[in-house]
């Protein structure tokens, strides 16, 4: 060590500093996306309690070089604690231990100042109890306010997206923000170090505050991009879905005409040629050709369309789609907004409907009609399989690649509340229904 610092104080109490680190822990395991049980969860934080306790005494026992090493240690232990508590990855666990360990110093670092500003850092028995007094409402106002401002910070029904690049970036910032803060217990002669005691504190509470606000405005940040690319698929998923409407339209107009002039061709031959092996052929030529240029009448050309275009999708998979529809409660609604949400409700439910073996099981029905003030969409396909919940019982994507997958229902939902309607999904004796509520 270089140098001596002026009117040294007593630092933190080890079993403080074990308590701050346990909370600081418990605070983002109550923020971020649980997915094991609360059996498992208060079971690995009492073992993590313990377990932190343990190392920060072992720390307190050993010499000086192992300063280094116990921390290591503890912060390691933060890591299992967050990992087995909340059921984190890897790489998200040491993303949210690491933000941990920079809330742990800070609220320690501000509850011993002021332990030490108020002179309370004595053995007599009033003072300690003042001490204790000043401890539980320090750590009870620091931690419930991170709670309250990190609550928002992080996704409560999805993993938190922890990039290569966010982790080093957060490891970094949290290796400079301890060792600038505890600099001055190393050398006093360097130019950020303090020299006298009071002083040293006041610079440990500071850096460390400033490592909050860094790794806080780096994770809003980082969800802010989250949401805008999140954002900008759901917007390119509705523009395919729009480009794939034009197009159904352009083949549907391509092919009535088509089938309008091959009815007259076979009226034509009908009347020069007549055995009765003929007539059947015809017969079942302009069959065909009537299939070929069935089209569905809702009321609402745009619906007209994605209807048409999905039932002949069917028919290819062997799927049965039922619609009812009243397409003129549609208007004011954009024929991207029509296309998108229709499209991606029922491409979900041929996707899922299509995998069934059981040709007789492949069901699907939807219908549009008047409720009230709202008009009510619902689509509702047959399944036979088990179906993912996260740990708020919504349902989740069944493909392997999760994050790229699972915009379909998102992109509904958007649409749905840009018109000031909800979307609800729930499962009823082996039919999964879709259904959006928009006031009229």
């Amino acid at each position: 060590m270089g140098g001596t610092i002026t009117n040294a104080l007593p630092d933190i109490p080890r079993l403080y500093t074990a308590l701050s680190e346990w909370l600081a822990c418990m605070v983002y395991i109550m923020a971020i996306y649980r997915r094991v049980p609360w059996q498992r969860t208060a079971a690995a934080s009492t073992i993590g309690l313990a377990g932190i306790i343990a190392i920060q005494y072992l720390d307190g026992a050993m010499p000086l070089w192992f300063w280094v090493i116990g921390m290591l240690l503890a912060f390691g232990a933060m890591w299992m604690m967050v990992r087995l508590a909340a059921g984190t990855g890897n790489r998200e666990g040491l993303y949210i231990a690491a933000r941990a360990f920079v809330l742990a110093e800070l609220v320690a670092s501000l509850h011993w100042q002021l332990v030490m500003f108020l002179d309370l850092g004595s053995t007599s028995s009033s003072k300690r109890l003042w001490s204790l007094a000043l401890l539980m409402i320090t750590y009870a106002v620091g931690f419930s306010l991170a709670w309250l401002i990190e609550r928002g910070n992080f996704a409560s029904d999805s993993p938190t997206a922890t990039s290569r690049q966010l982790l080093l970036g957060t490891v970094a910032i949290t290796i400079v923000t301890f060792a600038m803060s505890n600099l001055s217990f190393i050398s006093t002669n360097t130019p950020f170090s303090g020299t006298v005691g009071q002083e040293v504190f006041y610079i440990r509470t500071l850096v460390d505050f400033c490592g909050c606000a860094i790794l806080y405005a780096q994770q809003e940040q980082a969800r802010r991009m989250a949401a805008n690319e999140e954002l900008a698929s759901i917007n390119a998923q509705l523009e395919s879905q729009h480009q794939e409407y034009l197009a159904s339209k352009e083949n549907i107009e391509s092919i009535g005409r088509l089938a309008h002039d091959l009815k007259h061709q076979i009226a034509a031959l009908r009347a020069e040629v007549d055995p009765d092996h003929a007539a059947a052929g015809f017969e079942q030529l302009e069959a065909s050709v009537a299939a070929a240029s069935a089209q569905q009448h809702s009321g609402n050309p745009v619906l007209d369309v994605i209807l048409t275009s999905k039932m002949r999708a069917c028919a290819d998979r062997g799927i049965t789609l039922t619609a009812v529809a009243d397409g003129k409660l549609l208007e004011g609604m954009s024929s991207m907004d029509i296309a998108s949400l229709f499209g991606n409700a029922l491409d979900n439910a041929i996707e899922a409907t299509s995998k069934l073996p059981d040709k007789q099981q492949r069901l699907i029905r939807l219908a549009l009609y008047g409720q009230g003030r709202f008009t009510v969409i619902r689509v509702e396909n047959y399944y036979d399989s088990a179906l993912k919940k996260d740990s708020t019982g919504a349902l989740r994507t069944t493909k392997r690649d999760a994050a790229r997958h699972g915009f379909g229902v998102k992109s509904i939902r958007h649409i749905v509340a840009q018109y000031g309607g909800e979307v609800t999904i729930r499962t009823d004796d082996h039919w999964f229904i879709l259904t959006a509520l928009i006031p009229r």
